[in-house]
């Protein structure tokens, strides 16, 4: 069982804050922040297809986590007016359950599958006649005269698969795809705009200098900026009259071991363990998991990738190595 990241903002979700998160989130594209090229690109999309009066062709997301994929799978329902079922790949683990899924949906309703790379082989392949010809084949009866083979017709619908690890996606999987979209982390004005704009939701008070400083801070990532927003309120609502400046933010996220470059604990602990147990490095995923207690697959996708695009790792063939920005940012030069 993979283990849960250790960061302090996550771990403090709660099902009250996915309750808040999804009133947060933006349903048509005009709301939605960021992303302007992809943006651009899916309004021509979706116009398209609206006059032709056909079902979106099936898009593909992906990019670290947080960006907004299951945010964008619902504004491509509510842009073509149809309804959305949204499952994950680790749920779905035997091809009877897709087929029961697939044959429930309306003509151009939309399936959002997340974590897709992580379907099951014999599940995926179910989705390919699905994909191309809206078909599938299942098996009636067991072995023996009585089986046989029965092909159903499917709906039009559009398939939006989301994966955090595109690299472990199947070649037949990926070439089914018609929109194949990789989504950027998120500039700080585009993140404090995003802020500005839930915090107004929330009906809480804050200052411009308060959002840029959760913004410099959210690690480029708008699920983490929300994150951040709901938990500094309760410390501007108990510590300063319920107004978020950038001292209470300053001062919470400091409590919440958030530092001013978006770095948290695990982040460090991962810095300082390259630089000081392996002398800087290299050093392979596996080890680094191991020395943290953490799974790889939580370090590969939650952990590196903002360490990677900000310049504090590099990654070699024979392994991960700490840069000189690394080795500043935790004291060592």
């Amino acid at each position: 069982m993979n283990k849960m990241p250790k960061r302090m903002i996550e771990t403090s979700f709660t099902a009250e804050d996915e309750k808040i998160e999804t009133t947060l989130r933006p349903q048509f594209l005009k709301d939605y922040i960021g992303q302007e090229k992809l943006k651009s690109n899916l309004s021509v999309y979706i116009k398209a297809a609206l006059q032709r009066g056909e079902p979106l062709d099936h898009a593909l997301f992906f990019g670290p986590p947080g960006l907004g994929k299951t945010t964008l799978a619902g504004i491509i329902a509510n842009e073509m007016g149809v309804g959305i079922k949204i499952t994950s790949g680790p749920a779905i683990e035997k091809p009877g359950e897709l087929a029961a899924i697939l044959n429930n949906l309306q003509p151009g309703d939309v399936l959002f599958i997340d974590e897709i790379h992580r379907l099951p082989r014999t599940v995926e392949e179910v989705l390919y006649p699905a994909m191309e010809d809206f078909q599938i084949d299942i098996i009636i009866g067991k072995n023996g005269e009585s089986t046989k083979s029965v092909r159903l017709e499917l709906p039009h619908f559009t398939l939006i698969g989301a994966t955090t690890r595109s690299g472990l996606l199947s070649a037949p999987l990926r070439d089914r795809f018609g929109l194949n979209e990789h989504l950027e982390y998120y500039s700080h004005d585009e993140l404090k705009q995003i802020i500005l704009n839930s915090a107004r939701k929330l009906s809480v008070e804050i200052t411009d200098d308060g959002a840029m400083e959760m913004a410099k801070r959210s690690r480029g990532t708008p699920r983490l900026a929300n994150r951040m927003l709901k938990r500094v309120r309760d410390f501007a609502q108990i510590k300063f009259d319920g107004v978020i400046t950038q001292e209470a933010a300053e001062y919470a996220l400091e409590l919440m071991k958030v530092d001013r470059d978006g770095l948290d604990e695990l982040d460090r602990n991962y810095l300082r363990m390259i630089i000081k147990n392996f002398a800087g490095g290299p050093v392979g995923i596996d080890t680094i998991a191991a020395s943290l207690g953490e799974d790889s697959g939580t370090i590969e996708d939650v952990c590196e990738p903002y360490l990677l695009q900000n310049g504090y790792i590099n990654r070699t063939p024979k392994g991960r190595v700490a840069t000189d920005k690394a080795y500043d940012h935790i004291g060592l030069i």
